[in-house]
């Protein structure tokens, strides 16, 4: 069956058949009064081997010159992962082995951690819940969807998260954000929301800074595993990305616009292992795709099972290649149902993110705007060899009137997504988004599309003495007409009368 998204029926995207997202493994723990359990029911040996890192982490401001002195090093310019495995047997002997494992990242987890968080070490073991308790994590503008991000990451457990926003609260927050109210209207965003998301985890770390990120030095961003921004232009987020790159840190951006929206991931270069009961076909070691090989294979016995643990490493590009001008992978451009299937969605996110990157603002309700908006969009659905009739007028008006507005079920669709491949990037035992999903509400599907240019991929990417990935410009693809005009003389939204694109 070649089936490419997800169906999304609860707060995060279920899998499809065939190819399948990161899978979110169970509810988060949410620490409370009620859910606290006696520290003492657990096996306290476990926790007293663990060594202690402190909780004093503090990000740094380094003045080292501001974003503008960045030098790009790279000129601007899905399916489903397949195979995706959630591991048949949690390793829940460790709680009960004797012999404890040692702390990773030098975090200490007490007894009564180990208590709370019970729920989460029974499905990804123990050594990722330190791997997350020890994670100091930035999240960068605070609307609808960072607070599902912030959400779901402070209940997982993480080390500290640094939430970063210069902007005042105003009326229009008070929407979509559940983390903000009427008395917070005039007060900065971050600090007014880190308030409300340090009582979701007293044991979390929230520090707010109230300083614009374009101010702060790239050496900022060293201080953080994981760098998240949502509901940048196109231009901040290049200029993140480099930062992020330049200092070997993973980057995630994210955006809502109403019933749409998307993450991308430039994760550089990742390694993860999926643990699974041994097959009858043997897994070579060796690439399986472009982006994605399998570095090491073994076995181990446990019981009567043979449980193979196969090590794979992605490689992924940067935000300004992806967004641009990357293609679709071969897979899809040699299959017509595979091309149809693909969300005109992505057609749209490209042209407003070019729209961004050139005016610095959003399309208006005029008849030029309109006009580019709508030129640019085919011109992009045609570079990605997409059919032109799945662009239809009736998608364009829709995208349009959906640009810049949050709706709360989509931010908690894609914020959920996004924390739970976090969470499963720093436990390494899962497989991760690679690299692009785009989410189309009128469907309710999160699709993923691996989008990479020509040439080198992961660290390699920014190799100053490597050739620069040839990009198509897109001013040069030969299009095909424009989609029944959405724009009429007096630049409102018209129903076509011509029939075509239905």
């Amino acid at each position: 069956m070649d089936t490419h998204h997800t169906t999304v029926t609860s707060d995060v995207a279920a899998p499809s058949v065939g190819e399948q997202l990161p899978q979110v493994q169970g509810q988060l723990s949410m620490p409370s009064e009620l859910y606290a359990q006696d520290p003492t029911a657990v096996d306290a040996s476990l926790a007293a081997v663990l060594s202690n890192q402190g909780n004093n982490f503090v990000p740094q401001t380094y003045d080292d010159g501001v974003f503008g002195a960045i030098d790009h090093t790279v000129n601007g310019n899905g399916a489903l992962p397949s195979g995706v495995v959630v591991p048949i047997n949690p390793p829940l002997l460790e709680l009960g082995a004797s012999q404890a494992l040692q702390p990773t990242n030098g975090h200490v987890m007490s007894a009564d951690e180990i208590a709370l968080y019970d729920r989460q070490i029974r499905l990804w073991g123990m050594q990722a819940q330190q791997k997350i308790q020890a994670a100091n994590i930035l999240l960068i503008s605070m609307k609808a969807l960072a607070n599902e991000i912030a959400k779901n990451l402070v209940l997982a457990g993480i080390g500290s998260l640094t939430i970063i926003d210069h902007e005042l609260v105003t009326q229009a927050d008070l929407g979509a954000q559940f983390l903000l109210s009427q008395e917070d209207v005039g007060k900065n965003r971050a600090e007014a929301a880190a308030i409300q998301v340090q009582k979701l985890n007293p044991r979390v770390k929230v520090l707010p800074d109230s300083g614009d990120v374009m101010t702060k030095g790239p050496s900022y961003f060293a201080a953080f595993d994981i760098v998240i921004a949502t509901n940048l232009k196109p231009r901040r987020l290049t200029f993140i990305n480099t930062a992020t790159r330049l200092h070997n840190r993973q980057f995630y951006a994210a955006g809502v616009h109403g019933l749409y929206g998307y993450i991308f991931c430039d994760l550089i270069e990742h390694d993860y292992v999926l643990k699974r009961d041994k097959g009858n076909v043997i897994t070579n070691v060796g690439p399986e795709s472009r982006y994605r090989s399998v570095v090491e294979v073994k076995t181990q016995k446990e019981g009567n099972k043979t449980i193979e643990m196969v090590s794979k490493r992605e490689l992924y590009s940067t935000w300004d290649l992806v967004s641009e001008a990357s293609l679709l992978p071969e897979e899809y451009t040699k299959s017509k149902r595979r091309l149809k299937a693909v969300t005109p969605a992505l057609s749209c996110l490209r042209a407003l993110w070019q729209f961004q990157a050139t005016r610095d603002r959003e399309p208006g309700h005029n008849k030029e705007d309109l006009e580019c908006f709508t030129k640019s969009a085919t011109q992009n659905h045609s570079l990605l060899s997409l059919p032109h009739e799945t662009l239809r007028s009736e998608f364009l008006r829709s995208f349009l009137q959906n640009i810049n507005s949050e709706v709360a079920p989509v931010t908690a669709i894609l914020g959920g997504q996004l924390a739970q491949d976090v969470i499963n990037v720093l436990g390494q035992n899962q497989q991760p988004i690679q690299n692009m999903v785009v989410f189309d509400g009128n469907k309710m599907e999160a699709n993923m599309y691996p989008l990479h240019p020509e040439g080198k991929l992961g660290r390699s990417q920014l190799d100053s003495s490597g050739p620069v990935p040839q990009m198509i410009p897109i001013n040069l693809v030969k299009t095909t007409t424009l989609p029944d005009a959405i724009v009429t003389n007096d630049a409102t939204w018209s129903v076509p009368t011509n029939g075509k694109g239905h």
